[in-house]
């Protein structure tokens, strides 16, 4: 299991919801419980002060919210300083506020004025009727059931935005104190659920003799001390305090974080790196949870497992880091962040292992690494200075490294490696998404040297379609790319990449003849919030002449809580808001092969008489071709480039053509 929550489906199914984002919904009023009493309760509050809830009868409303202070529930968190604002700003309205917190391992910090109540046996979230780490009730000063549900729907499982479209507390709030009834007086409220009712079946198996192999085997790779994921789960107390929301990512599919179908008849290839539960752990780790969770003697647990110190890959032969911290905020969106640092290398260098590590990982949703050679085109800044928010698009060209929660680093394997040039400059960007507290992050990578030269290079191509269009409101739109390979090729991994309209895809060859076709990957349900990659048990051999065919579909109309606006017309861009069309390939070819790029595109873009002016951002490095100083490139210019730099042009070419 990974850091957040993620996501999945079928062909069959693209045009059903998402299970995998979840948006808050309206309830009829009776199923919110509206109109009903809730019972006098005492309590004790953090700061040992004993309350009832009847002592805020002097307030027109009360307001109780349940929050998780601590990391353990990643959409909690991002709401705190929501809730914090809406506090401060109707404290001053005379409304009242309590804060509980029902989980047992979770430690309460003061983000709140008002009181914060640890309800560790739950007795009062029960009393409330509460389901979810996110949900708020809204009393009277008669204790009565005025709204029950979501702050607002600016974040949920699988998604965030810049801003909410509807703040069903604050629209809630308005209406109770002008004397009016919410035009949603109940809703969903997406969380972590809580489990307070007690168990209703018995099982056999216990802890420590069958459920801590499941969760040491699937989880605790990221839920670990020094792990990617918010919480850990690597002792009894840690997994019975998120049992809700275990129960919950493994009835949906959503953890472990694994995607790809494998079909009816099992004839699809496999891979390696599978996360998937198998039916028998799902089946047994669904019903311990549903139990009275029954610990087992000690002696049946599995010996701890040893995790590294610091570095995965072992200790690196050469740390690369971004010049200096990127402030990260408490909340919003943050568009793609674009470093560069130079290597400084004086020789060519291959690289058989690499990996990536975040200083701050909570906020970190993905890393790209590219490599642009000395006087390459997309070179953002010299001497290793931050270019932020550049939409240099290096992405087409397909990447040296890569980082996600659970997939941050890479071993190559002996004879296998990647060529780092003399002189080169990496570029980082990086996607960060800010997580309800404010930070700093200053990211890493760290190289291991092969100690021979290799005999096979590792390279990353992509079948794309820059030129894609995704209309206003669309809810299953389909785009299709094609690349003829021109070698005898294998493949070692595949790694789709779309942005948060991206729904399903698939990758499937077909024979030279075209006659044949099968499918290499299908992902039913693509979760932006994992970049995952895909490693074949056993490479494939793509024989000279086949097609790869990389089909996408998008959803971008409203019925996707992630997308930032189904009015627009979408088109390819770096940014989240945008849109992108790419079927990464991992490839390998023999070294004396490796200038070949079997996934470059020879199309050549049809050029303006009159030229093409050369964008602001490009002038210093593309100037020194324009040989007649008139701040344009024609034809004639364009073909006098290095081919690497002039297939950079002719990407820019296509992807801003009408």
């Amino acid at each position: 299991m990974r850091s957040v929550f993620l996501l999945l489906c079928s062909a069959a199914v693209l045009s059903a919801a998402d299970p995998l984002k979840d948006a808050p919904k309206p309830l009829p009023r009776a199923a919110g419980g509206i109109g009903t009493r809730i019972p006098d309760a005492d309590f004790t509050d953090l700061a040992g002060k004993k309350a009832k809830l009847s002592d805020y009868a002097k307030a027109p409303l009360l307001v109780v919210a349940v929050t998780v202070t601590n990391q353990s529930c990643p959409l909690s968190k991002k709401f705190a300083p929501v809730l914090a604002q809406i506090e401060k700003d109707y404290r001053k309205k005379n409304v009242a506020f309590l804060f509980i917190n029902p989980t047992e391992n979770d430690t309460p910090r003061d983000a709140f004025a008002s009181s914060i109540v640890i309800d560790k046996d739950g007795k009062l979230a029960r009393l409330l009727g509460m389901k979810s780490t996110t949900e708020v009730v809204v009393l009277d000063s008669a204790r009565t059931v005025k709204y029950r549900g979501a702050v607002s729907d600016q974040h949920g499982l699988g998604y965030s935005l810049d801003a909410p479209r509807k703040a069903y507390l604050t629209l809630a709030l308005d209406a109770l104190l002008a004397g009016q009834t919410p035009d949603f007086a109940a809703t969903t409220a997406p969380g972590c659920p809580l489990d307070l009712e007690p168990a209703k079946v018995s099982v056999s198996h216990t802890y420590h003799n069958r459920i801590s192999r499941i969760i040491q085997q699937n989880c605790q790779e990221c839920h670990r001390e020094k792990g990617v994921a918010p919480f850990g789960l690597e002792t009894y107390e840690e997994v019975v305090s998120q049992k809700g929301a275990i129960r919950q990512v493994i009835e949906r599919g959503i953890m472990p974080p694994w995607f790809a179908e494998q079909g009816k008849d099992n004839d699809r290839p496999h891979f390696l790196n599978d996360r998937s539960l198998s039916a028998k752990d799902k089946t047994d780790l669904l019903a311990w949870l549903k139990s009275d969770l029954p610990r087992g003697d000690s002696a049946d647990a599995p010996l701890p497992k040893k995790w590294p110190e610091e570095w995965a890959i072992g200790k690196p032969d050469a740390i690369f880091q971004i010049g200096k911290p990127i402030s990260i905020p408490a909340t919003g969106t943050m568009p793609y962040q674009n470093v560069t640092v130079d290597t400084n290398l004086t020789e060519d260098k291959w690289v058989e292992a690499f990996e990536i590590k975040p200083t701050s990982p909570g906020v970190v949703h993905h890393v790209l690494v590219h490599v642009i050679p000395k006087f390459g085109l997309g070179r953002l800044a010299p001497g290793g200075r931050q270019a932020v928010n550049t939409n240099v698009d290096d992405e087409r060209n397909g990447f040296f490294a890569a980082y996600v929660p659970g997939n941050d680093h890479l071993v190559l394997g002996k004879g296998f490696a990647r060529r780092l040039p003399k002189n080169s400059t990496l570029r980082f960007q990086i996607h960060y998404t800010p997580n309800g507290q404010a930070t700093t992050d200053q990211v890493r990578l760290g190289l291991k040297y092969a100690k021979e030269e290799p005999t096979s290079v590792v390279k990353v191509g992509a079948v794309m379609k820059p030129d894609i269009r995704i209309p206003a409101g669309a809810s299953n739109h389909e785009e299709v790319a094609k690349l003829k390979v021109p070698v005898d090729l294998t493949i070692r991994a595949l790694m789709p990449h779309m942005h948060v309209r991206g729904k399903a895809c698939r990758y499937e060859l077909i024979s030279p003849d075209g006659k044949a076709s099968s499918m290499l990957l299908d992902i039913p349900h693509y979760d932006f919030n994992w970049q995952l990659r895909y490693q074949f048990a056993e490479p494939v051999t793509i024989p000279k002449g086949s097609t790869i065919r990389f089909t996408v579909w998008y959803d971008n109309s409203a019925n996707n809580p992630a997308n930032p606006d189904p009015k627009r017309m979408v088109r390819w861009g770096p940014q989240t808001s945008d849109e992108m069309h790419l079927g990464y390939v991992e490839y390998v070819i023999d070294r004396t092969q490796d200038e070949d790029e079997p996934f470059k595109s020879d199309e050549k873009p049809k050029i303006p008489k009159e030229g093409i002016d050369i964008p602001e951002r490009f002038k210093k490095g593309l100037s020194l071709f324009d040989k007649n100083g008139d701040g344009k490139l024609d034809e004639k210019e364009i073909d006098a480039m290095p081919e690497q730099i002039r297939g950079r042009v002719w990407d820019y070419i296509r992807k801003t053509r009408d």
